[in-house]
């Protein structure tokens, strides 16, 4: 027990270093190429910082326990959503884009609705054992080449913009932008996502390892201590971009992120072999549903999500919570 504690304080303190790494690279990497960052916060960041989900869910599929891979997918992304936006949040009230509003989040409901449809047999067809198959699985990942394939397009558009308007400022004499050498930006971005997958995965192995001592079963595990530990990555690259006032790479990696882990992550791990659901049920899909619809609210609301919408994110994630050990 004290060797796993330690273990998990080493591999909070690697997430934090290799957040701080990942977005310095990715920020530099993002004014080089003239994309935006919010842009780079759904794709580069959103990858990097989904890999420990990525190699805990198909290490959990490939060794038969399907229950803590798609546990390990639904409670990150009700803690992405709810933790990691929330504090955000609380830390600088996060401005969000109408290109936010209208399509990035609206992808994420998508994610979370073809999810839910896909696995609650009992309810489309009176299959009395729920899974997510290798058919469900194959969709998933055709929606995500589509997602993909619509982010480049998007970032191709904008990038075009930024060089109009860079150009236009070099014309007027304002002086040019800084670079850091790209081999630099390279190397942070490297260690970043060696950090934030060193760091997740002692965080993981030794925090599974305290809840399974402790009597959790594997489904509550999945959803909670597994969930928390993957997304330690995102929230602390998260809240770095928060205290840096670079907001739009905290929602676009939350946001890239929770659509990672449906489209990618399951549809890999369902693909390689059919995930049951368990005790995994369709309440907690519709919980993902709710939750995205939520925050597309606040956001549209102000667009603005403040202070106390963070707060009570928060609220109901500790609520949900108390809820899932409740019914253990």
């Amino acid at each position: 027990m004290i060797l796993d504690i330690l273990l998990l304080i080493v591999g909070v303190a690697f997430v934090l270093l290799g957040a701080d790494a990942l977005t310095n690279g990715a920020s530099d990497m993002a004014r080089r190429w003239g994309v935006s960052e919010l842009i780079i916060g759904l794709t580069v960041v959103a990858l990097g910082t989904s890999m420990p989900e990525l190699v805990v869910s198909v290490i959990s599929s490939m060794t038969n326990k399907p229950e803590l891979a798609i546990g390990n997918v639904v409670g990150s992304n009700l803690f992405n959503t709810l933790i990691i936006l929330g504090t955000t949040a609380l830390i600088c009230p996060v401005s969000v884009s109408k290109q936010v509003i209208g399509k990035d989040i609206p992808w994420s409901i998508l994610a979370s609705t073809v999810l839910l449809v896909l696995a609650s047999g009992t309810i489309i067809n009176g299959d009395a054992n729920n899974q997510i198959s290798r058919s469900s699985g194959i969709i998933l990942l055709l929606i995500f080449i589509t997602f993909l394939y619509y982010t480049i397009l998007v970032a191709r558009r904008d990038d075009k913009q930024d060089k109009a308007e860079a150009d236009k400022a070099q014309k007027e004499g304002q002086e040019e932008v800084k670079h850091t050498p790209i081999w630099k930006s390279i190397l942070f971005i490297l260690l970043g996502l060696a950090g934030l997958v060193v760091g997740g995965d002692m965080f993981v192995k030794s925090a599974s390892n305290i809840a399974f001592s402790l009597g959790m079963s594997e489904s509550l595990v999945g959803l909670t201590i597994v969930a928390i530990g993957t997304s330690v990555p995102e929230l602390a690259t998260s809240v770095v971009a928060a205290f840096k006032n670079k907001a739009g790479m905290a929602i676009g990696n939350a946001i890239g992120s929770n659509i990672f882990n449906i489209l990618l992550i399951l549809g890999a791990s369902a693909t390689i072999t059919p995930l049951k659901m368990g005790n995994i049920t369709p309440v907690d899909l519709l919980m993902l549903l709710l939750i995205s619809l939520l925050v597309w609210l606040f956001a549209r609301t102000s667009y603005i999500l403040s202070r106390w919408e963070g707060a009570t994110m928060i609220a109901i994630y500790i609520g949900y919570m108390i809820y899932l050990i409740m019914i253990q």
